[in-house]
């Protein structure tokens, strides 16, 4: 099962990722917020249905660089 913390609402830490910076974040194509999945380490943004890597705990917030989610992520 796959772990997701909403960025908007968890105060926890978020794995290699820092949670104040997360909560800071959004997306940029939608501006809608998103979520850090812990096991695949990526911010998810559900409006643009896009996943945003993290690498090395910083999130590359490149629209190229994302991976389009699949209907049933």
């Amino acid at each position: 099962m796959k772990k997701q913390i909403d960025s908007s609402k968890s105060i926890r830490a978020a794995g290699s990722v820092d949670v104040k910076m997360l909560e800071l974040l959004v997306c940029p194509l939608s501006y809608g917020p998103l979520k850090y999945d812990t096991d695949k380490d990526e911010l998810v943004s559900t409006r643009a249905k896009l996943a945003y890597p993290v690498r090395d705990g910083i999130p590359i917030m490149l629209v190229s660089e994302a991976r389009p989610l699949q209907d049933d992520e």
